[in-house]
């Protein structure tokens, strides 16, 4: 029987909320078993970035990444972000180790190219998302030794294309790719936690949280707008999680990580 794994995401509204990311770490370091934190930081990375004039950009839910931004988000995603997580879990007896994608070659990517990006208005465009990542590959193995080792990873949102270059890319996707490359050596869950108890079928109520969604029932919300924005990514590395072999994927509240709340994908 293999180990379980626990991956836990975290966004950067619960990054930037002392409160939530206080009751988030708390509750990670509860979890039995192996576990592996994968961060944002992208609210923090738009603060920074205004108060150094550098205006940000997002489309269909994802940051258009020019070379000043990309200056940004390495400083706050790989540096500020990143350490100041580690820190807090060392001080609640979590013996964790902040990388990027570069650190020990654990996820590789190549510049995206011009890419067709289904727009909140249903209309579809060609779009240069700059100095962004699409995932290549991802080195399970060297994970696994990390975590065999008794060490808790805590990975930022960047990743390199193996010629010297770091590129931004979507902390979803970055969490969806490493428990793909850990699935056939654990029993993994994934979560991604946020600052809602789940997928909510309206945004104005907490209450109206989807229990399941399926690739089919996903493709119906999107057509009928109930998921738009920041979630589509979200539920897109979801369900290509499922379908690659991840154990559990779960979207919840980020002081609900226990596995037993939010919306399942499946």
């Amino acid at each position: 029987m293999k180990e379980t794994l626990t991956i836990v995401k975290v966004g950067g509204a619960v990054v930037e909320d002392p409160e939530q990311l206080t009751a988030l770490l708390t509750n990670f370091s509860a979890i039995n078993g192996k576990k592996l934190l994968v961060h944002g930081g992208g609210r923090r990375a738009t603060k920074i970035a205004a108060s150094l004039g550098i205006e940000s950009q997002m489309i269909g839910g994802r940051r258009v990444t020019d070379a000043e931004m990309l200056s940004v988000v390495t400083m706050v995603y790989g540096g500020l972000v990143n350490k100041n997580i580690v820190a807090r879990l060392q001080a609640i007896g979590v013996n964790a180790l902040g990388l990027t994608g570069a650190d020990m070659d654990i996820i590789r990517s190549h510049r995206r190219p011009l890419k067709k990006v289904r727009m909140d208005d249903g209309t579809e465009q060609m779009v240069d998302f700059g100095f962004v990542g699409d995932v290549d590959r991802a080195d399970g193995d060297r994970l696994a030794q990390l975590i065999d080792s008794g060490i808790v990873p805590v990975v930022a949102p960047l990743t390199h294309d193996g010629e010297g270059n770091i590129l931004n890319t979507n902390a979803d996707t970055m969490a969806s790719t490493v428990a793909k490359a850990l699935a056939d050596k654990y029993d993994v869950t994934l979560i991604f936690s946020f600052e809602k108890p789940g997928v909510l079928s309206d945004p104005a109520n907490d209450n109206s949280v989807i229990p399941t969604i399926t690739r089919a029932s996903y493709i119906k919300y999107v057509e009928d707008g109930v998921i738009s924005g920041g979630m589509m990514p979200k539920i897109e590395n979801s369900l290509e999680a499922v379908e690659a072999g991840v154990g559990r994927v779960i979207i919840t509240l980020a002081t609900k990580i226990d596995g037993k709340h939010g919306t399942v994908i499946q």
